[in-house]
């Protein structure tokens, strides 16, 4: 499975973007995607999940509810929708895919992800 991302870019603080993950393969309703970012300097962070079967999502504390995951199964795509963007949500944000076998499992703690695109870079000033 092959993905990319698409939507980054730059934009000032307090402002918006929405991301894209687009999959070269039918997402079923057992695939579990993600998004990360990884800023200069430090470790990939995990910041929303989702299950594409039950659209059941989860994001990180960092992120709170400014951030919001959504999918479209039909057009094999997942989306991250970013409000209110900050200056520390500078980073290189990459997409992430895997199966699981339930809702329970497509979590930023217990999702093992096999499959990850190359990243797009969102810059905010």
């Amino acid at each position: 499975v092959q993905l990319v991302e698409s939507g980054g870019g730059s934009v000032q603080a307090g402002g918006s973007l929405r991301l894209s993950c687009a999959a070269s393969a039918h997402i079923s309703g057992s695939v579990c995607m993600g998004f990360f970012r990884q800023a200069p300097g430090k470790e990939r962070e995990a910041i929303a999940t989702i299950y594409v079967g039950s659209g059941t999502a989860s994001n990180s504390d960092s992120v709170e509810d400014r951030f919001t995951v959504s999918r479209d199964p039909v057009a094999n795509t997942v989306y991250l929708q970013m409000d209110n963007l900050k200056l520390e949500d500078t980073a290189s944000y990459i997409c992430a895919a895997t199966y699981e076998v339930a809702p329970a499992y497509c979590t930023i703690a217990r999702a093992h992800f096999k499959w990850w695109g190359q990243g797009t870079q969102v810059t905010v000033s």
